[in-house]
């Protein structure tokens, strides 16, 4: 048998502002996750979704317990079953693959990873989701993971997010191309590395995300890859919920997993993955979760000979 793996839904939307993402393990799952991981030779196993409370969205008197932090009591709870969950897959040696849902989902996905261990962090995506509720101008959780992972502002004195075997310098963002003036400042002044899609476009995709790793690997014991589905163009991926245009195109986006592939190859560092930001109402023809599920089955191995 190959390695293990261990796949995890998580079908939440409380961080985002359109309706339908928490749908997405379910399409990506239909897409044909199972198969494709199982075809690069690894065991894998589908532990179902983590329980995810029921909350009403409109009326009543409901108030955030932090401004302008929407649902953050409930994005509590999700990511707290999330990074139970995570810690359970690595401590029992299999890879924790969490499938979303959206991009909040990564504070519990993190946390779980970083527990007992030393973590580095690539960020593939459009946006770099280091708003604080100081900051953000929506109020959206799913533009502040990273910035609740590392504790920054309001998330500085909640346990449940922050991880502690995070570190700035170990950040690194890749394809950037869409940022609100307050992260653009935090990332300048900052530790962490942000590659735009300039970078790739000068670059190229391949020596990029090898450097990424790096510096998101030099003196941890481990690698957390995020995959957000925005980070590719929308022309073909366009089941996500804030879409931009001008992202990687679909053979840079594979040769930037198998990149991964290849170091974990390498390494066998590679402690956890997730894929977020499938929304299936948005979606044509379920296209976007069968690219989730390439891209996955990518990641951890799969290839052409």
């Amino acid at each position: 048998m190959g390695r293990a793996v261990r796949i995890i839904g998580a079908p939440t939307d409380f961080g985002s502002n359109r309706r339908g993402v928490d749908m997405g393990p379910s399409a990506i799952r239909y897409a044909g996750l199972i198969e494709g991981i199982e075809s690069t030779g690894a065991d894998c196993t589908d532990v179902g979704d983590v329980r995810v409370p029921h909350v009403r969205r409109h009326g009543g008197d409901r108030e955030d317990p932090v401004p302008n932090a929407k649902h953050l009591d409930q994005i509590a709870e999700v990511s707290t079953r999330i990074a139970d969950e995570v810690a359970d897959a690595r401590e029992e040696g299999a890879l924790p693959i969490v499938v979303g849902g959206d991009h909040s989902l990564a504070i519990g996905t993190v946390a779980g990873a970083a527990r007992d261990a030393d973590l580095g962090l690539l960020w593939f995506d459009a946006h770099g989701d280091y708003n604080t509720p100081e900051t953000s101008p929506s109020g959206n959780v799913h533009g502040m993971p990273l910035a609740a992972s590392l504790g920054r502002g309001a998330f500085a004195d909640m346990d449940w997010a922050r991880a502690d075997g995070l570190r700035e310098k170990n950040v690194v963002w890749v394809g950037l191309r869409s940022l609100d003036d307050a992260e653009r400042e935090a990332i300048r002044e900052g530790d962490a590395t942000a590659y735009t899609m300039a970078d790739i476009d000068e670059r190229g995709i391949n020596d990029l995300v090898e450097e990424a790793l790096e510096v998101a690997t030099s003196g941890v014991d481990g690698l957390h890859v995020s995959l957000d589905l925005d980070w590719l163009d929308p022309r073909i991926a366009p089941g996500v919920g804030t879409p931009v245009r001008g992202g990687v195109t679909y053979r840079e986006a594979h040769s930037a997993m198998e990149t991964v592939a290849d170091w974990d190859r390498a390494t066998g560092d590679l402690h956890s993955f997730e894929v977020v930001e499938v929304n299936p109402i948005l979606d044509s023809h379920n296209e976007t979760a069968e690219l989730a599920t390439e891209l996955t089955a990518s990641a951890v191995g799969k290839r052409v000979l």
